[in-house]
């Protein structure tokens, strides 16, 4: 049984005007609010996923910890840690540091057009039961080695952790 999810329509000042099925979402490259969540362990590594191979967009690509979209009346830090929950079964604390929009065409005829509100945090835990429907593996990895591996293979990573990642590279030290 699939279950409709509904995201949280917005301007570009992320404004809500509406609701709409997520796949309609972004199939009609509507714009709506979205999170990314930025993982550090104790060690500094950056804390990775490769997404799973049956995922609708981007499958078996690395991107950051997780990422999704708030449900309507559903707080975006809330939603963030819901669905870090969901992913990777961990319970963290985050908090904010960026806002930014981008919209995308994918290549199988699906936009990413999200106001995306950007969450970093540490996880000292082992990472050990991800939820395989979402995430094929699990990589930690230190900042510079990733910053080498993007420039080399940047075919490997979501485009929205390749726009990101600069941008908030400063705050993951």
């Amino acid at each position: 049984m699939i279950v409709e999810e509904y995201v949280i329509l917005v301007d570009q000042d992320d404004r809500e005007i509406g609701e709409m099925e997520k796949q309609e979402a972004h199939l009609q490259n509507k714009k709506h609010r979205a999170f990314s969540v930025f993982l550090l362990d104790a060690s500094g590594n950056i804390i990775l996923q490769q997404r799973a191979d049956s995922k609708y967009h981007s499958p078996g690509l690395w991107t950051n910890a997780c990422c999704g979209h708030p449900r309507p009346k559903e707080s975006t830090i809330d939603a963030a840690k819901r669905r870090t929950f969901e992913e990777l079964a961990i319970h963290i604390d985050i908090e904010e540091i960026l806002q930014l929009s981008y919209e995308e065409e994918l290549d199988n005829g699906l936009w990413e057009n999200e106001y995306d509100h950007i969450f970093v945090g540490r996880y000292n835990q082992e990472i050990s039961n991800p939820n395989p429907e979402e995430v094929k593996n699990l990589k930690y990895i230190p900042k510079e080695e990733l910053e080498r591996d993007l420039a080399e293979n940047p075919e490997n990573y979501t485009f929205w952790f390749k726009l990101i990642f600069p941008k908030i590279k400063q705050y993951l030290a």
